[in-house]
């Protein structure tokens, strides 16, 4: 999966966890939302709605960065292996056209190593698809996790902040179009987020 595929999940469970909150906590009902010109004034916007960069936030976020490189550690193992096995089996079959141009082995023979070459072509598709599927599997599990440490930090931080609604954006598939800087709570959840994941011993 691409990063702006990685993003655009988190974007699309995030507004769907806050909606959840507002539908069963009815919070945010009936509540006026500060002037903008009270907003610009204040450092920590009480009661009021704010944001989060998503791509900024995971740019910076160690546990998901860790998560990421560990990765596309294992894609490159996996594309190194394929690279070697399709190498070899590119070998053997240059080797055997050219046994076979020179008239070095019966025709029973080259039917036998046709049919050899074949099956070993069609294992080495399989192997490559399953690592594929292995390496999508282990990237939904990592976008599991990241939600997952997300969604209850936020949990904690609205409250903790008394916000009623926060929101993201990614710079491509806005949630937010327009805002005062002083609604942009990326860097202060970054700094949450970092210092919880360090506590946790990573």
């Amino acid at each position: 999966m691409k990063k702006s595929s990685l993003i655009i999940t988190i974007l699309l469970a995030l507004a769907i966890a806050a909606l959840y909150v507002l539908h069963f906590t009815g919070i945010g009902t009936g509540k006026p939302v500060a002037d903008k010109d009270d907003m610009q004034g204040s450092e920590t916007l009480s009661g009021s709605i704010v944001y989060i960069r998503i791509d900024s936030l995971l740019n910076a976020y160690d546990f998901f960065l860790e998560l990421q490189a560990d990765l596309a550690a294992k894609a490159r193992i996996v594309k190194e292996d394929l690279n070697k096995k399709g190498r070899a089996f590119e070998n053997d079959v240059t080797n055997f056209q050219d046994k076979v141009q020179k008239g070095l082995i019966t025709r029973a023979q080259a039917e036998t190593q046709q049919a050899q070459l074949a099956a070993r072509q069609q294992e080495l598709e399989q192997y490559a698809q399953q690592k594929q599927v292995e390496l999508a599997e282990e990237n939904q599990v990592m976008l599991n996790r990241v939600l997952d440490a997300l969604k209850t930090f936020l949990a904690e931080y609205r409250l903790l902040k008394n916000y009623d609604l926060i929101l993201t954006t990614d710079g491509t598939s806005n949630t937010v179009i327009e805002a005062v800087s002083s609604m942009d709570i990326t860097k202060d959840v970054v700094e949450g987020l970092n210092r919880e994941y360090s506590k946790s011993g990573k």
